[in-house]
């Protein structure tokens, strides 16, 4: 085994036991800045349809920008069925907007820089001293802090039930757009 890939195994392993919301939970309101600092509430997205809800470790994550990427390929077949995309990292506004940016994405990219949100979906995790040995998370992190967010995608209904949740331990595996695709025809034709 390659040290990647042991290093990849540790780092998946701190992140085994953290679960996020389940199927049928209710998931909590908040309201944060996007890219621009305005903010944007969970309740107030939901006034127009479904919410696909993306947690994301930051702009520096290679992984996180392809899926980010592939979400925005899917938007016009999400806004088909009213659907709006959120994602959320634990990096500051500017960097939000560096994302956004960069991807071209035509979605709001939020801030939780105190990651009250990631913990209240129960996502967060520390990576462990390999990692940040590897990476200084407490320059990256909006609250200077050596945790992340483990990536995660909900599907919320207007009612904040959540429809699907997809939370990996292994950040490499990310719930693929057409799975999305498929919980709002289920759950919304």
């Amino acid at each position: 085994m390659s040290k990647l890939q042991d290093f990849q195994k540790r780092v998946i392993a701190n992140a085994v036991d953290v679960r996020g919301l389940k199927v049928g939970e209710r998931a909590p309101d908040f309201v944060l800045p996007n890219a621009f600092g305005k903010p944007i509430s969970l309740s107030e997205t939901l006034k127009s349809g479904p919410v696909i809800l993306k947690f994301y470790r930051g702009e520096w994550c290679p992984i996180c920008n392809l899926d980010l990427r592939e979400i925005q390929q899917y938007v016009d077949q999400f806004h088909a069925f009213d659907a709006k995309i959120l994602a959320i990292s634990p990096q500051k506004p500017d960097d939000a907007l560096t994302i956004t940016q960069k991807n071209e994405l035509g979605f709001e990219v939020l801030s939780d820089s105190d990651q009250e949100v990631i913990k209240a979906y129960n996502l967060q995790f520390d990576p462990g001293e390999d990692y940040h040995q590897r990476r200084d998370l407490t320059l990256l992190n909006g609250d200077g802090s050596k945790t992340l967010p483990v990536p995660a995608t909900f599907v919320i209904d207007k009612d904040f039930k959540v429809m699907a949740a997809h939370v990996e331990a292994n950040y490499t595996e990310r719930m693929p757009p057409e799975e999305i695709l498929q919980v709002l025809k289920r759950d919304l034709q």
